[in-house]
């Protein structure tokens, strides 16, 4: 981070601080977010997908399972604890347009 970036980060994190400290119920108004690198699978075992069947009655396939794959996930949380979760659809970029959509569904 640059000098200024750095000196705006103190600044913002000084006028939180004296907001808190003249509002004891801001805190609870405080919507944040953090990204996380999350496998998606199939946790479903034979064992836990098999189910009673009649002799006659032939025998369920099961979907071949595939290998876990590495997504993104982002997470609204506040005080109390999570909000929103949302998956990162694939082969999409996460910048400032991607977060105005997000915000948007957000709200709704």
């Amino acid at each position: 981070m640059t000098v200024e970036q750095k000196q705006q980060r103190l600044s913002i994190s000084l006028e939180l601080r004296d907001h808190t400290a003249s509002d004891s119920s801001f805190l609870g108004s405080v919507i944040t977010e953090a990204e996380t690198w999350v496998y998606g699978y199939d946790p479903e075992t034979r064992v836990q997908s098999s189910q009673w069947k009649s002799p006659s009655y032939p025998r369920a396939k099961k979907a071949r399972q595939s290998k876990s794959i590495k997504v993104m996930m982002i997470v609204f949380f506040d005080l109390h604890g999570i909000v929103q979760a949302e998956f990162v659809p694939r082969k999409s970029t996460v910048n400032c347009e991607y977060y105005k959509g997000l915000s948007e569904r957000f709200k709704k």
